[in-house]
């Protein structure tokens, strides 16, 4: 199917937007603005005018009134990144008096369907069918401490790494073996659930930087995961499952920043700017398809997944694996944001799209043609007191604020953890330059101006070059 034609793709939006269509639907929970994206798709899909169950604005456009009816939930401040997102699911089990009030007078008859994000379950919500999501079993995939038996199963080349308790001894000794001159990372279990933005990771090179990641962990996780510390290029590869194989699509450049200085890695944003080797490229290709078919056939899985890793000087080794549409397929899904949103739908609800792996492969050369980038700044712990814009420069080195228009906008507002910025649109990047400059350019452009302690942070080397 010539997936690059665009009356062919409006076709499947319509035959996959079936999933939506004539049905009450209740979206969220999320910031306003990162609900916009779920309102336009129901538009388009036929669905009816929607219910969105806000954490807050956001940064960005808000759907109408007429869109949209929109009911707040307030949450409290959450430390991380990490911690909101694990709350969500628990919070929709046992919503507040005015949200359950809302649904019911939203939907008395309780036919409506959820649209949620991903690190909320697939169980029922209110009793009413949660269309989106993902099942429980998929999710403890992520846990970074499990997945090198499956790249060792797959035979798919890691780094060598140890498991140990969170006992001091246990994780001198694996540190000590492991260390190949650049110290070791070490990465926190998901016993409490999920964690990502490297919020559960720590870059570890001397007895100090032990006893501070170890009194993070010991009361957080039962176990960790020490291996060697991997230079290189930040970056994943992604693939989605569907009945017929595994479609693999491009590599992401990841901007994960480090700050030589405490030794700690700051997750901003992603782009699809740089590219890898030719020969690396083809090797990442290979193990996501690898991994595809693991999944399919040892978890019934359907559906976008991610590997991240890091391009070291001996080819790409994975850290961890993202059993859902990550940040890096959102991206690349920007060539058909609601074609492959409805695609994933309806995949992770076991329907029929008709779709076999060639068919969304086909897609790769526009993601190849349409480059894109997202770069951000998440600050924990710190607030700019509302949600607002302004344009900003961009002198190839560094952001400054701009007295009119300059293409480049800067985007605040607070979260629940503190605040987050971003550059929208991204600064356009040259096919084969990387993001990471421009996002440490970024992050210290709002340390500057909003008072936020990344400090001193640099990209990684590219050693493949």
């Amino acid at each position: 199917m010539d997936l690059h034609d665009d009356r062919t793709r409006a076709r499947l939006r319509h035959h996959l937007g079936g999933l939506l269509r004539g049905r009450r639907l209740v979206c969220g929970i999320g910031p306003l603005a990162g609900l916009v994206d779920w309102v336009a798709l129901v538009e388009e899909s036929g669905g009816e005018r929607p219910l969105l169950v806000a954490s807050g604005v956001g940064a960005g456009p808000t759907p109408t009134a007429e869109q949209a009816e929109v009911v707040f939930v307030d949450l409290p401040t959450a430390p991380s990144m990490t911690e909101d997102l694990r709350r969500h699911d628990r919070l929709v089990r046992d919503l507040p008096a005015p949200v359950v009030a809302a649904v019911q007078a939203y939907d008395p008859d309780g036919r409506a369907g959820w649209v949620v994000s991903p690190f909320i379950g697939t169980a029922p919500i209110l009793g009413r069918e949660v269309l989106t999501g993902r099942p429980d079993a998929w999710s403890v995939l992520e846990d970074k401490l499990v997945v090198d038996a499956l790249w060792d199963a797959v035979g798919v080349p890691r780094a060598p790494s140890r498991t140990v308790q969170v006992d001091a001894d246990a994780l001198r000794r694996a540190s000590a073996d492991l260390d190949r001159g650049d110290g070791v990372e070490w990465a926190g279990d998901a016993r409490d659930g999920f964690n990502g933005g490297g919020n559960y990771v720590r870059w570890i090179r001397d007895r100090r930087d032990q006893a501070a990641a170890r009194a993070f962990f010991s009361t957080r996780c039962d176990r960790v995961r020490v291996q060697p510390f991997l230079d290189g290029v930040p970056c994943s590869i992604h693939g989605i499952v569907l009945p017929d194989g595994t479609a693999a699509l491009r590599p992401v450049e990841i901007a994960i920043l480090r700050n030589l200085a405490d030794r700690t890695f700051v997750y901003g944003g992603l782009g699809t700017s740089w590219d890898p080797p030719v020969a690396d490229r083809d090797r990442m290709r290979a193990a996501v398809r690898r991994v595809g078919a693991h999944l399919q056939a040892e978890h019934g899985y359907r559906g976008a997944f991610g590997i991240d890793g890091v391009l070291t000087a001996d080819g790409f080794r994975p850290t961890e694996l993202n059993t859902r549409m990550s940040a890096g397929a959102s991206t690349l899904a920007e060539v058909d944001a609601r074609f492959f949103a409805l695609l994933q739908a309806n995949l992770v609800a076991g329907v029929d799209t008709g779709l076999g792996h060639a068919d969304v492969e086909s897609l790769v050369p526009m993601m190849d043609a349409a480059r894109s980038g997202k770069v951000l700044a998440v600050a924990e712990g710190h607030k700019v007191g509302g949600d607002f814009s302004y344009p900003v420069s961009w002198d190839g080195t560094a952001f400054d604020r701009a007295s009119e228009e300059t293409g480049n906008t800067l985007v605040v507002a607070d979260t629940v953890s503190g605040f987050f910025a971003k550059v929208d649109p991204c600064v356009a990047l040259a096919p084969g330059e990387r993001l990471a400059h421009v996002n440490a350019a970024l992050l210290a452009f709002v340390d500057r101006e909003y008072g936020s302690t990344f400090g001193p942070v640099e990209p990684a080397p590219d050693l493949r070059v």
